[in-house]
């Protein structure tokens, strides 16, 4: 991907410009959120959780334990560590938590059925499956849909929503908000 720094921060302030219009989110609501890994150029979630933060919503971030996901709450005091991978995590082990109210996700490719396409670790098709189903799993993405995954498995698990820069898929297939 060519984006520059400052496109990547302007897309994602639109995208997470989105989420707020469209989902409120009030004290003590928990919310699942992953931290950019900023050589891949991914969404900037930085700023949107110091929102999070301000509205007194309760933030976890994930962490990789051998080959599953686990969740750790994330304050402004968490001590972060670099992983095998480049990727920030933190340094506790302590999975805190598994229901929530949202869970936002990376993704490299979603199509219009909600399928989406990671890394290819299976890592968030794991972990949805063992948080609590009424969970909003949101996917955030520069683009939109255009194609349809073909190789999908019983295993993955679909978004409930797609955020881009220009609207809000859900999939039950109805465009939230554009523009």
């Amino acid at each position: 991907m060519t984006l520059s720094k400052d496109e990547v921060n302007f897309l994602s302030e639109k995208i997470f410009d989105k989420f707020i219009l469209q989902f409120n989110v009030i004290e003590n609501q928990k919310v699942s959120i992953f931290l950019p890994i900023s050589k891949f150029k991914e969404i900037n979630t930085l700023e949107f959780i110091n929102f999070l933060w301000s509205k007194k919503v309760n933030v976890f971030i994930p962490k990789i334990i051998d080959k599953d996901l686990i969740s750790v709450k994330f304050t402004p005091e968490t001590i972060l560590i670099e992983n095998s991978w480049g990727i920030l995590e933190p340094l506790s082990n302590q999975n805190e938590e598994t229901v929530f109210d949202y869970v936002i996700t990376p993704l490299l490719y979603c199509d219009f059925f909600g399928n989406r396409v990671g890394y290819g670790k299976g890592f968030y098709d794991k972990f949805f499956q063992t948080i609590n189903s009424d969970a909003k799993k949101i996917g955030v993405n520069y683009f939109s849909p255009t194609d349809i995954i073909d190789d999908i498995s019983e295993l993955d698990v679909k978004l409930d929503y797609l955020i881009t820069p220009d609207e809000i898929l859900s999939f039950s297939g109805i465009s939230m908000l554009t523009k």
